[in-house]
């Protein structure tokens, strides 16, 4: 008995050395792992997937059933020469449950060789007989198809078949999309008007015939059945994958190896049978451990998509070599997890993954599409047609008359305000200029030097104050208090204290100007409530303040909106340039008005820079129409509730709540996040504009998308990264349209003032949303073009408007007082 232990000892020990090859160190399967992933990373390339070996063939299967799918399936399971006919009931009641009854059909030899349509008719004809035995014939119910043949998918339902495999063979069915076929065959039989969904699945595995083929060699060799073989062992497809399983079996695997090796013609010793069983084992056990390594790279990529430390998956499998070998499971699950200790990793065997399989994916499709045409009737009303758009055009238009008049200025929510800026930049500016720039939580004090003739041009210097919030909404000596130990630390800092210079204010809020250094503080916006202020002159606090401090004396010569000042630097470089146009924090518009029209300021000659206000249109309710719930839910939490209504369907200070608002709505309907809102989301303000820009951007794939969402708190899926990308476009979308629409209404007023058939015109623009967001600007110039065809506008990003063009202005003023003077 010892003696025959050690020769079958020294019989593995020879098959061991003869497959050496074959058995894989961590470290080979390891690099296989590595390898498998450049082939993922090559399938998933646009530009490399023609010739990836692994082609990561996309299914169009978006996400993976959570539990709330519910209602009646229909599946077809066609993979061979008998197909079932599935009814699959799922039920949610917190605990999803899964109810299948099925039926076989054979499939005659003469319909797998025949005409296509033959062959789906008969699939129909089953389908009738099934829906007939259970009496659904009058129900429409989803239908999902499993199709286990080559096909290259377009669309979760729509599949061409590449070529037949397992015997079929009808004709005209290659290179056509089989669901089409499958449709046009059911409606032929009048049954299931309602749309088809298919998944495709194949699988294959071949340990049998690589098991046959070391026996043949090692036979040929005289290592194995002294040298001879026979005529079953050497047909291809005689020793089975079944065989395989059943050699190596818990129980008498020799004895089954000798049964095996007598059914294919063969005397084999009781060495043969032992090197046999050996030769099953290592070809087994590679394939356990080669599944493992690419398995590992799968998951080594997930982890890194969703960037955790410690991945917790679990893999779904099927299939009859991982079900019936009696060691293959167990060798892939300790595999996977030696090769990525840092995944803790569930397996869950199938059940009737081909029937049941295709049921889910058709529950799974019917809850997005349900949840998807939810969220497109709930983001319709933010998608504008242009019938909508030329009528807020026309809205614009009559509320900048209104505007203009002496009657009805006062009632009139886009103010039209005169500027007292009544000419633009000629080139001979010259001197050192202070600016002040105040619009926002950021306030510059700027020097700005302009040079004329062969040195033309402007040279700038300026350092950036913060405004806290308690100055914000504190007294308005404390803010202009602090605005002047800005302009005292800044005249230190460039070594100029004690120097008496002109300065232009950029002052940007509301304000009645009634010359150019005199601006009335109509409203604070933009999170502004300093008290004291409103009604006052703003250039009056500024020069208390300057007193106030005892250490220096400015001379303001002008006050002037960001707006304006964009167009005057703009002016500097174009001088078609008549339009300023700030699309930031917050939205505003100027541009050069006939001076006959500015009622409120006496005289007809010339032009005027009317500061429209515009952020105010809608004001008095004539934008109702096209506000959203969310626009009301953004409008009532703002601090300045019922004002600049037009801004806050726009701006960059309100776009990122409006899409937070849309966000919140989603997931307390279950339409996103899987339902779950997360503290974050709650949290006003967590949703920035900037954020809308990166989101939006081309070039940034979807898992970058996750990766912001992360970075907000929001834990999201690529379905949801997916979903928040579209509201953010949506949202953008329909902000540049509506700047679009109210600038398309001011080309088209000077246009109309001057008798013009056409207008050529520039519009000086700034805001971070403007140069930032990847497809506002393209969006708002086809707007546009689209609503004022007979202006022929260009745009001109401005450089510094707000600091620039305040010294700018400061700059014109001082050359027209000097020629006065002379």
């Amino acid at each position: 008995m010892l003696l025959l232990l050690l020769v079958l000892n020294l019989e593995k020990a020879h098959v061991d050395q003869y497959l050496y090859h074959m058995r894989l160190s961590d470290e080979t399967l390891l690099e296989i792992s590595k390898r498998f992933r450049k082939e993922m990373e090559k399938g998933l390339g646009a530009t490399t997937h023609p010739t990836a070996s692994v082609k990561m063939l996309p299914t169009f299967v978006r996400s993976t059933p959570d539990g709330t799918e519910h209602g009646e399936f229909l599946a077809l399971d066609l993979g061979g020469t008998n197909f079932r006919v599935l009814r699959v009931r799922v039920t949610d009641n917190g605990l999803q449950k899964v109810e299948m009854e099925n039926q076989i059909y054979a499939i005659p030899e003469d319909l797998m060789r025949g005409s296509g349509t033959q062959l789906f008719d008969h699939i129909a004809e089953c389908l009738a007989n099934f829906m007939d035995t259970l009496q659904i014939k009058d129900k429409k119910l989803p239908l999902g198809f499993t199709f286990s043949f080559p096909c290259i998918q377009t669309k979760l339902d729509e599949s061409f078949l590449v070529s037949w495999t397992k015997g079929f063979k009808s004709s005209g069915v290659e290179g056509k999309d089989v669901v089409t076929l499958i449709r046009k065959a059911i409606q032929r039989r009048g049954i299931l008007k309602q749309g088809l969904l298919f998944e495709k699945m194949i699988s294959g595995m071949y340990m049998g015939e690589l098991v046959r083929l070391i026996l043949v060699k090692m036979a040929k060799e005289e290592l194995l059945f002294r040298g001879k073989l026979s005529p079953e062992l050497l047909a291809t497809g005689r020793f089975e994958t079944k065989d395989v399983s059943d050699i190596e079996g818990e129980k008498d695997g020799i004895r089954k190896a000798s049964e095996i090796l007598v059914r294919l013609g063969l005397d084999p010793t009781q060495e043969d049978c032992v090197a046999t069983h050996r030769i099953c084992q290592i070809v087994s056990t590679r394939s356990a451990n080669l599944c493992a390594a690419t398995l590992a790279a799968v998951l080594r990529r997930i982890k890194e998509n969703k960037g955790e430390e410690r991945l917790r998956s679990t893999i779904g499998v099927d299939g009859s070599v991982y079900k019936k070998h009696p060691h293959f499971a167990k060798r892939l699950h300790k595999t996977v997890r030696r090769l990525v200790p840092d995944c803790d990793v569930r397996f869950l065997r199938s059940e009737d993954g081909s029937g049941k399989g295709a049921a889910m994916v058709t529950a799974v499709a019917h809850r997005l599409a349900d949840q998807h045409r939810a969220r497109q009737k709930t983001l319709e009303p933010l998608k504008l047609s242009r019938e909508q758009l030329l009528e807020v055009k026309r809205r614009m238009k009559v509320e900048m008359e209104r505007g203009l008049s002496k009657e009805t200025h006062a009632i009139a929510p886009v103010k039209m305000l005169p500027t007292y800026v009544c000419a633009t930049p000629d080139g001979t500016e010259k001197g050192d200029f202070l600016a002040l720039d105040l619009g926002g939580t950021n306030f510059r004090v700027l020097l700005v030097r302009v040079r004329n003739g062969k040195r033309r041009g402007v040279e700038m210097h300026n350092k950036i104050y913060t405004i806290p919030q308690e100055v914000m909404h504190g007294t308005g000596d404390e803010l202009f208090d602090h605005i002047v130990q800005c302009i005292a630390d800044f005249l230190e800092y460039m070594g100029m204290k004690g120097v008496s210079l002109p300065l232009g204010f950029t002052f940007s809020f509301p304000c009645k100007q009634n010359s150019l250094d005199e601006s009335i503080l109509l409203k604070w916006t933009k999170g502004f409530k300093a008290s004291g202020c409103e009604g006052e002159d703003v250039v009056t606090l500024l020069k208390e303040a300057i007193h106030r401090r005892e250490e220096f004396d400015l001379d303001v010569v002008a006050v002037v909106n960001d707006t304006v000042g964009t167009m005057m630097t703009c002016g500097y470089e174009d001088p078609h340039c008549e339009v300023g146009l700030i699309i930031g924090t917050g939205c505003n518009a100027c541009y050069m008005e006939e001076m006959r029209n500015v009622e409120l300021v006496e005289g007809d000659e010339g032009r005027m820079c009317v500061n429209m206000e515009w952020g105010a249109f809608g004001d008095n309710g004539c934008l109702e129409d096209l506000r959203t719930e969310f626009d009301v839910a953004v409008d009532e939490l703002s601090l300045n509730f019922g004002k600049q209504r037009f801004e806050k369907m726009i701006s960059g200070m309100y776009l990122g709540e409006i899409v937070r608002n849309i966000l919140i709505d989603f997931t307390k309907r279950g339409l996103l996040f899987r339902g779950r809102i997360s503290e974050r989301l709650k949290t006003r303000g967590i949703f920035e504009t900037k954020f809308l820009s990166q989101i939006e951007s081309d070039c940034l794939a979807l898992l970058q998308v996750r990766a912001i969402l992360r970075h907000l708190g929001l834990e999201s899926t690529c379905d949801d990264s997916i979903i928040v990308k579209e509201v953010c476009t949506v949202v953008a979308r329909r902000a540049a349209q509506l700047c679009g629409a109210g600038l398309a209404a001011v080309v088209d007023k000077i246009r109309e003032n001057r008798g013009l058939d056409t207008l050529k015109v520039t519009v000086g623009v700034d805001g971070t949303l403007y140069k930032l967001h990847p497809h506002f600007a393209k969006v708002m110039h086809e707007t546009v073009k689209d609503l004022a065809p007979k202006c022929d506008v260009s745009f001109l990003a401005s450089e510094d408007g707000s600091g620039k063009g305040a010294a700018l202005i400061t700059a014109v003023a001082c050359r027209i007082r000097e020629a006065g003077q002379r």
